[in-house]
């Protein structure tokens, strides 16, 4: 099971791997009870985790480097119930972190999300560079990736995508008005009724 495919779903507890994504939604499994099910994009709404970010004092990090840094930490993992020990023990693993801005439901999703990926033995990658400019991401209590849920005129996410869509619609645009430009029907008939009707008189 590959890092690149596993999804958190809004809505529902845990973790999942993404099997295929349909118009409407996305066929997922989830990683603690195997269950397969169709999940509605019109309900929900899909994160990979490859593409969440965390708040930190200095730049963004990617969450694979924060769930890496609990993985190589020696610190055991503290009870999701006792708050105060959760954020010890993000400020012994990770000082970085921006505790003002990362809140505590955040660091306990963080360490469930840690103890799902190891039980299911799934190697943590931090993704390329390039594949982290091409995907949208935000705080982990922001981040969300729609799969398929509007129509395909309204998908576009990027700027690049918009300005395609733009170029792609303007020679419709010089269609239409070289059909407004070319010379109506009505106006050919009159003017052969009018040569007609010159001839007539000149016999």
């Amino acid at each position: 099971m590959e890092y690149s495919k596993i999804i958190s779903v809004t809505g529902l507890s845990g973790l999942f791997e993404l099997l295929s994504s349909k118009a409407d939604g996305a066929i997922v499994r989830s990683l603690e009870d195997k269950g397969t099910r169709f999940v509605s994009s019109r309900i929900h709404n899909f994160s990979h985790l490859e593409s969440i970010e965390i708040f930190t004092v200095k730049e963004n990090v990617n969450l694979a480097e924060v769930l890496i840094a609990i993985q190589n930490s020696a610190h055991p993992l503290p009870g999701d119930k006792d708050g105060a020990a959760v954020k010890k023990f993000f400020e012994d693993v990770y000082p970085d972190m921006d505790f003002e801005r990362v809140y505590m439901s955040d660091m306990k999703k963080i360490l469930k999300w840690f103890g799902i990926l190891k039980a299911n033995n799934i190697e943590i990658k931090i993704p390329q560079q390039e594949e982290e400019a091409n995907a949208g991401s935000s705080a982990i209590e922001n981040e969300e990736v729609k799969i398929n849920e509007e129509p395909a005129e309204e998908v576009a996410s990027s700027p690049g995508e918009k300005e395609l869509k733009t170029k792609k619609a303007k020679p419709a645009a010089k269609k239409d008005t070289a059909k407004k430009e070319a010379p109506k029907p009505e106006e050919g008939a009159i003017a052969k009724k009018k040569a007609a009707a010159k001839k007539k008189t000149k016999e």
